[in-house]
């Protein structure tokens, strides 16, 4: 998800953030870039998607026992935003990963507020959902992002056939329902692991 708009630094929890989609959605006269109808849309299918996730996802036994072995404190960061369509299909993997281990403290930003997007740029832009992983020292571990690399290797041929906007979506879309979250699984358990 490429678009660009910075405000003030604001960096929240896991529940925070759910709520802010709550926030935008019932809003009469929602902000930029909300008031715009198409990221509003946007923002409407990412809830129901993050909601859908959460109760239907199921991490890996892997997933389980290396996030189970971790016995450090370590800080995530989700770099992300409700409008963006990877997002919503990411966001939630990761808040369930990091709920299985108590030493996971995990935080967002949202990207158009002043994060640290900056300094995770992926080809020179700000694409999300990014996740940083720090050590208790604040040192990155690694960081990932902004989609698994078969669904980015999808978007990649779909651009090359200049496929539309619209299709790029909808294929993007079938791939995270058809994998059920095991890239994203399978990509952070191998950096844990590194």
């Amino acid at each position: 998800c490429i678009f660009v708009n910075i405000k003030k630094r604001q960096f929240m929890n896991w529940e925070t953030y759910v709520k802010e989609f709550d926030t935008i959605l019932k809003s009469e006269n929602p902000s930029s870039p909300y008031d715009d109808a198409d990221y509003l849309d946007y923002t409407k299918l990412n809830n129901a998607r993050l909601k859908r996730w959460l109760k239907t996802a199921v991490l890996s036994d892997e997933t389980k026992s290396t996030l189970d072995a971790i016995k450090e404190p370590q800080e995530w960061v989700l770099i992300t935003e409700p409008w963006c369509g990877d997002a919503a299909h990411i966001a939630p993997i990761v808040y369930l990963m990091s709920n299985l281990n108590n030493h996971i403290k995990l935080t967002i930003q949202l990207r158009d507020t002043n994060s640290e997007i900056d300094k995770y740029l992926t080809n020179g832009g700000k694409s999300i959902p990014i996740l940083i992983v720090r050590d208790k020292s604040g040192k990155d571990i690694f960081h990932w992002g902004p989609r698994p690399k078969n669904a980015q290797e999808l978007f990649n041929a779909l651009k090359e056939k200049n496929a539309s906007f619209e299709e790029q979506k909808e294929a993007v879309q079938v791939f995270y329902n058809n994998e059920k979250a095991e890239s994203i699984q399978n990509v952070v358990v191998a950096k844990i692991r590194e």
